[in-house]
């Protein structure tokens, strides 16, 4: 009896802590799948090209703030607990939200408006700099031994609860309305049903306990501290960029950059691309934990090293099947394929990265190498695959991305024992060796 109410509390602590985690990947999500109607609201220029690349530049836009944000806010979270630092990343999503859905556009308010937007997104990245790592280090502090894995998939998994809702929305509204009347207006609703869920939200976040192994330790030193402290520690920093470099990159191929990559490229209709982009939603949202349970079997290294190598002996020759003959079906098929890769991997990467980071500096140094991993290389990735079209003429360059990002992560998986046996001397488990 007494086992089946701490399940039942752990379910839901790891629900409370996965939704304002929702909220910040269903805002990304939404601003990438209506990229071409933002484009024409806020960016109007000489050519659609153009258009489109400086909206997809200010979807990018926002990640180059989360570096900053993993820092500060990273070493909040560390200093001064899990859940306190969780309200305020949540405080700041929300007023970034708030600022996109509700700014004129540039025909009413002229340059006013693509400057606020471009100041919305920036404090959304700021603030989703520390909610990823915050997240999954919550997770994994609460987690049952020999579950870690499991416990923290659910971070990226509430992630892909986003992409469902999102693009299921955007099927919806594609169904109702018209692509003048989206192009209008349409783009803004799931903006502001976004918005209305905050409170929901907000009342979830201040209900979580801190967890047991933060209140165990001892208390650290200022933030200037755990800086310096993270500075140190800037080796396994670095192998964490690489790691996570595969998993950005080809999430937000999967994800963001489908509906536009349909649309555009494909020339195929809305509904179709949000139809994949659902899809993909759910073939990741089973993978994930999946994955990671397995992981909590065989470690976490052996998953790593097979998804990078498929991404490189894959990602490209799939894309080039798919440009070949453009279909619903051949598009369908690519995307699940790359979610299969995508989610395995990452399921298996998030708990690593959470495990092989110093314990002093945990929530900072995982969102420092995730958010210098998406500033660099994932969150342009619809504007560098949209790039790389143009220049090249080849329609299956995306794939060349993703396997570039396989090829990172792969030297980082392989280099990653003696970095990870560096920073953790006393030999806990990383997940290199079969797990306990």
């Amino acid at each position: 009896m007494q086992k089946a109410a701490e399940r039942a509390s752990r379910i839901r602590a790891v629900a409370r802590v996965a939704s304002g985690n929702f909220l910040e990947m269903y805002d990304f999500m939404v601003f990438g799948y209506y990229a071409t109607a933002v484009a024409r609201a806020f960016f109007p220029a000489r050519s659609s090209f153009a258009s489109l690349m400086l909206s997809l530049m200010t979807f990018g836009a926002g990640f180059l703030m989360r570096p900053l944000g993993a820092i500060l806010l990273g070493a909040y979270i560390d200093r001064y607990g899990r859940r306190r630092g969780l309200i305020v990343t949540l405080a700041l999503m929300s007023l970034g939200t708030l600022s996109v859905a509700t700014v004129p556009g540039y025909g009413t308010i002229g340059l006013l408006a693509p400057i606020l937007v471009v100041a919305g997104r920036l404090l959304q990245g700021f603030s989703a700099g520390a909610e990823l790592g915050g997240v999954s280090v919550y997770l994994s502090e609460i987690a049952t031994p020999g579950h870690k894995g499991f416990y923290v998939s659910f971070q990226s998994a509430s992630q892909q609860v986003a992409v469902v809702f999102a693009a299921s929305l955007g099927a919806a509204l594609a169904s109702f309305l018209s692509p003048e009347q989206m192009i209008a207006w349409g783009w803004r609703v799931p903006l502001l049903i976004g918005c209305s869920i905050v409170p929901l939200l907000f009342a979830l976040r201040r209900s979580l306990e801190e967890t047991g192994e933060f209140l165990a330790r001892a208390p650290t030193g200022r933030a200037r501290d755990l800086v310096r402290s993270l500075a140190s520690h800037r080796r396994i920093v670095l192998l964490g960029v690489m790691l996570v470099t595969m998993t950005t990159v080809s999430f937000y191929t999967i994800t963001a950059y489908t509906p536009t990559f349909g649309k555009d490229v494909l020339h195929l209709s809305d509904r179709a691309s949000l139809v994949v982009t659902l899809c993909v939603g759910l073939s990741n949202l089973f993978w994930l934990p999946t994955m990671g349970a397995l992981s909590d079997r065989i470690g976490r290294r052996p998953i790593l090293l097979a998804c990078t190598l498929l991404a490189l002996a894959t990602a490209y020759p799939a894309m080039a099947w798919l440009v070949e003959s453009p279909s619903f079906t051949r598009l369908l098929a690519v995307e699940l394929w790359l979610s299969f890769i995508y989610a395995s991997y990452n399921g298996a990467m998030i708990v690593f990265l959470a495990e092989v980071m110093p314990v002093e500096v945990r929530t900072a140094g995982f969102s420092l190498a995730y958010s210098f991993a998406t500033a660099l290389f994932g969150g342009f990735t619809p504007a560098i695959s949209t790039w790389l079209i143009h220049a090249t003429g080849n329609r299956a360059m995306p794939g060349v991305w993703v396997s570039f990002a396989a090829a990172l992560s792969l030297l980082a998986a392989l280099g990653a024992p003696r970095l990870a046996r560096a920073a953790h001397p006393a030999g806990r488990e990383t997940g290199l060796r079969d797990p306990a």
